[in-house]
């Protein structure tokens, strides 16, 4: 396994990924999968957050695992790494970030490792589907959340990150080869007949959708006390 380095650490971190094991553990990614927990998570997720409604507070969840999500393509386009740990090891407690609690991620970090080229696009395939459709799923058990405003939670932040890797000129090549994968439906097909990505992004570049308001959905952190409605926004047009 590869060791991690202080530049990698500030990535994750970035992202709300710590490596240090947390004071407790909450709850893992594996327990999202438990019918059981399935049942009280939103009303877990409500009285973290305050949000106004069990919805809300699940599409909080999702913008905060989106950002797991999102790091494994930066990882992966940076420096050929993925977390590939069990969900078991992916583990969630509170944190408090601008006078509001929240969830905070922590993962080993012996649990990277380097992709070889031939199988990239399998990894790509496997993220999608393991880390991105599976908890989706279960998302969608704990509450009437609608699976767009999960995806679309998820692309915020992977789009985002391409962003920054497209600035760079030693990433900009392998981010673009991964962006050319997202795109083609090929990966996608072990649940859908259509790239998820590319009708979030429409084959933009990424610089011309940063903060821009391209989502169908509303991710409704306005519900939530001290926030607004975020930059990518449809209502932010209205």
């Amino acid at each position: 396994m590869p060791a991690i380095t202080f530049e990698q650490e500030f990535i994750l971190n970035e992202h709300r990924i710590y490596t240090s094991k947390p004071l407790r553990t909450l709850f893992t990614l594996e327990r999202l999968s438990k019918e059981f927990f399935q049942d009280d998570f939103a009303k877990l997720m409500q009285g973290i957050t305050e949000a106004k409604n069990q919805v809300a507070a699940v599409s909080h969840f999702a913008k905060r695992y989106g950002m797991f999500f999102a790091n494994q393509f930066y990882m992966l386009a940076a420096y050929d790494m993925v977390w590939d740990g069990k969900h078991t090891e992916l583990h969630f407690d509170v944190t408090k970030e601008y006078g509001a609690y929240t969830i905070a991620m922590f993962i080993n970090p012996n649990d990277f490792r380097y992709v070889k080229e031939e199988e990239r696009e399998e990894v790509i395939r496997k993220i999608l589907s393991k880390q991105g459709y599976e908890i989706v799923q279960q998302l969608r058990n704990t509450t009437s959340i609608s699976p767009l405003i999960i995806w679309e939670s998820f692309f915020v932040h992977l789009v985002n990150q391409f962003e920054k890797l497209l600035e760079d000129p030693s990433t900009a090549g392998q981010a673009m080869d991964d962006i050319e994968i997202l795109e083609n439906p090929e990966v996608w097909k072990l649940f859908s007949t259509k790239s998820l990505f590319y009708e979030y992004t429409q084959g933009r570049n990424p610089a011309v959708l940063v903060n821009q308001p391209i989502r169908r959905s509303c991710c409704m952190s306005m519900d939530l006390p001290g926030q607004g409605a975020c930059g990518y926004c449809p209502k932010t047009n209205k």
